[in-house]
């Protein structure tokens, strides 16, 4: 029985969604010309079952390159409207276009001067006659068996949200590195990362010159903490590196080791990556070469950064 009664519920909403399809018109394109030209930010309202929609419509436009703020009907009219200006376009989300909510912006959007598109599934509805656009979700009967509780109409609309947004962000030219840039803190944004975000600069890089006393370049090394030192010529540019394994074969091979110098025992060059790589590329070069750091270099350039492979742990690389 139970089953039986979630086939229903399902093939209704499938119905509701695939009648979507078949009725895309141009009023659709219409609808994502407006929301790319808007030049402030989409304001989606809804009241009830149909606001929960639009605050996950809003959310899937803020992520995908839209500015989009949901707005409570009823806190609208009690002083939230101040978030409402002439550059921004509201959408309206309501299956009856009845709602009371609503209809009482109605007055105050006209005289503001916003663009209004309104998701219904009542064309002749208060709602859908006033606004400039308006999208019909066609669905004449929910998904409840008692075509009672918003179901096939919230469905629809936010598929047909979804669709909307989507639709703008390829008109808009989004990419994955723009979703990443908007998703730092998630698995897709790391993907993204530059060395150049990550890297140690400034005063942070280990550094020495040639005629260093060895004394001198442990003391740098410890003091920076990346197991590494860069020796570099008057102009920054980098001649070699002295890492903590150059320092223990030195100890094992020579008598007075702090008599040398930086130039003496330093290995020549070291392993670079260009600045505007991505971190996994350098993580992964980190790995083939079985050492702990990179050096950040621009052709015979002064020496930009250093990488230790510590910086791609803490963004959670590994």
């Amino acid at each position: 029985m139970s089953r039986d009664v979630a086939r229903q519920v399902l093939e209704a909403e499938a119905n509701a969604i695939r009648n979507l399809m078949e009725n895309l018109g141009e009023d659709f394109d219409r609808a994502v010309e407006l929301i790319d030209g808007c030049a402030g930010r989409v304001v989606l309202t809804g009241m009830g079952k149909s606001g929960i929609i639009c605050r996950k419509i809003a959310a899937t436009m803020r992520s995908t390159g839209t500015p989009a703020n949901f707005m409570h009907p009823a806190e609208a009219i009690h002083g939230d409207l101040g978030m409402v200006t002439k550059d921004d376009l509201v959408v309206a989300v309501s299956q009856s276009g009845t709602t009371e909510e609503i209809l009482n912006l109605l007055a105050v959007l006209r005289r503001i001067g916003v663009l209004l598109i309104a998701i219904t599934s009542s064309p002749g509805s208060p709602l859908a006659e006033t606004a400039d656009l308006h999208l019909d979700v066609g669905v004449r009967r929910e998904a409840c068996p008692m075509n009672l509780a918003p179901t096939a109409s919230t469905t629809a609309s936010l598929a047909l949200g979804d669709a909307l947004a989507m639709a703008v962000s390829v008109k808009k030219g989004f990419k994955e590195e723009d979703f990443a840039r908007l998703h730092p803190g998630g698995k897709l944004g790391k993907r993204f990362l530059k060395v150049s975000d990550l890297m140690h600069a400034g005063d942070e890089v280990p550094r020495v010159a040639e005629d260093t006393a060895m004394k001198d370049v442990i003391y740098e090394m410890s003091r920076k903490a990346l197991g590494m030192t860069t020796v570099q010529d008057d102009v920054g540019r980098l001649l070699g590196v002295i890492t903590d394994g150059d320092l223990r074969r030195l100890m094992e091979r020579d008598r007075d080791p702090l008599a040398r110098t930086a130039g003496e025992v330093m290995h020549k060059g070291g392993a670079c990556i260009h600045p505007d790589e991505l971190a996994t590329a350098a993580l992964k070069m980190l790995e083939d070469k079985r050492i702990t750091s990179l050096m950040v270099c621009d052709e015979d350039a002064p020496l930009k950064g250093v990488l230790h492979v510590h910086d791609l742990w803490g963004v959670g690389l590994f």
